[in-house]
């Protein structure tokens, strides 16, 4: 029997860092403000959040997606399959997860919108991350 394959964690760190660093830009400057009105939330509740453990456990769930998904592709996928792979997993995967939440939840199409643009945006990150870093 073969040994499993095990991600690079320098890899994996990464790509946990880009999608990261992707969020703040998502979740601030491009969609802040229109996320946080769907979402429901007021500047209050924000600012009395544990920025520290939103963080910190953002970023470990985030490296676990990415060394999820490097073991799901393999040692060396091809560059167009990963990256493929990787906006399908976002979209059809996470967005459709998020899209049935939402429905239940009776969140409006654009909160669905934003989240979901930004998982696809993120696992085509770990993607291309992983299919062109050989």
């Amino acid at each position: 029997m073969e040994p499993a394959f095990m991600p690079s964690i320098v890899k994996v760190l990464v790509a946990a860092a880009a999608t990261f660093v992707i969020g703040g830009l998502w979740y601030g400057p491009l969609f802040g403000k229109a996320w946080q009105r769907r979402a429901g939330l007021t500047d209050e509740q924000l600012k009395s959040a544990n920025m520290a453990r939103t963080f910190g456990l953002s970023f470990v769930l985030s490296f676990v997606a990415a060394w999820i998904f490097a073991m799901f592709l393999g040692p060396e996928p091809a560059p167009a399959f990963a990256i493929g792979v990787g906006a399908l997993a976002g979209l059809c995967w996470v967005g459709a997860s998020f899209g049935i939440n939402d429905l239940f939840e009776q969140r409006s199409f654009g909160l669905w919108a934003i989240n979901a643009g930004y998982h696809t945006l993120a696992f085509t990150l770990y993607g291309a991350v992983f299919g062109l870093w050989h």
